[in-house]
């Protein structure tokens, strides 16, 4: 199926609390060889101004596949170059001593071959830093699809949404090309209210929820989302003032290559 482009401002409607995974990956990461640092997945460019903070004597490259989201990022005055391109295909232009990558890897399918291509295209001493989340199996996000399967059977592909690989097969994959570290955080969230349905419902739609959404037509997204919301307000209550309380699992990994 091919995906409409993202909404950058739909992305950025909870830009707070996704930026925060993406600075607790970014404290990670050890000091690095000369080399340029690669934003992969780096969207509408939030991350840039912590990137070229941390970093701002190296090269900083955005690397996207949405045209929408880069022109955000190249607006964002952070990045010395963005480039449009899928990161399954993407390869480094320059030596790289930092390749990093919030909230994106879980589109991709082949994780399998695109990972230790990844670390090999890092200098030596040079660091992977990934995170992506890991709530497939959380109410928010499994019951998006159990409605949509069971009202529309066969309609949404399930190829087309995001998913991990297990940690342990992070691990074995990855643990023999570096020094590997794997770690999960669950964050409590806390969402707004919203007058324009659950909270939950609204976080999750512009992401997890957006190829489900796109696979049918708009009176059957409709269709959808009210039943969604008729379930979900009971794995996740409101509070009085109508705000909710959301866990949040997301799994990261660094890896850095062995610098002889």
């Amino acid at each position: 199926m091919t995906q409409a482009d993202w909404n950058p401002g739909n992305y950025a409607r909870y830009a707070d609390l996704r930026l925060r995974p993406a600075l607790d990956l970014l404290a990670r990461v050890p000091a690095l060889p000369d080399g340029a640092a690669f934003d992969l997945g780096c969207g509408n460019g939030v991350v840039g101004a912590m990137l070229r903070r941390r970093f701002e004597e190296r090269r900083l490259v955005g690397v996207d596949n949405s045209p929408a989201m880069l022109e955000q990022a190249r607006a964002t005055g952070s990045y010395d170059a963005v480039v449009e391109a899928d990161i399954a295909d993407w390869t480094a232009s320059e030596p790289a001593a930092l390749i990093y990558s919030n909230a994106a890897l879980h589109w991709l399918t082949g994780q399998e071959s695109l990972l230790p291509r990844l670390v090999w295209a890092l200098l030596p001493g040079g660091t992977l830093a990934v995170q992506v989340p890991h709530q497939n199996n959380a109410p928010s996000h499994r019951i998006w699809l159990s409605i949509a399967d069971e009202l529309f059977p066969g309609r949404v592909d399930h190829r087309d949404l995001p998913a991990v690989m297990r940690p342990a097969e992070y691990h074995h994959l990855l643990s023999p090309l570096g020094q590997f570290d794997l770690w999960e955080t669950e964050y409590y969230q806390l969402l707004p209210p919203s007058n324009q349905g659950h909270p939950v419902r609204r976080f999750s739609e512009s992401t997890y929820a957006r190829p489900i959404l796109q696979a049918l037509k708009s009176d059957e997204q409709t269709q959808l989302i009210s039943a969604y919301e008729e379930v979900i307000a009971k794995a996740y209550p409101a509070a009085r003032d109508g705000s909710v309380l959301f866990p949040f699992r997301r799994m990261f990994f660094t890896l850095t290559r062995a610098a002889g």
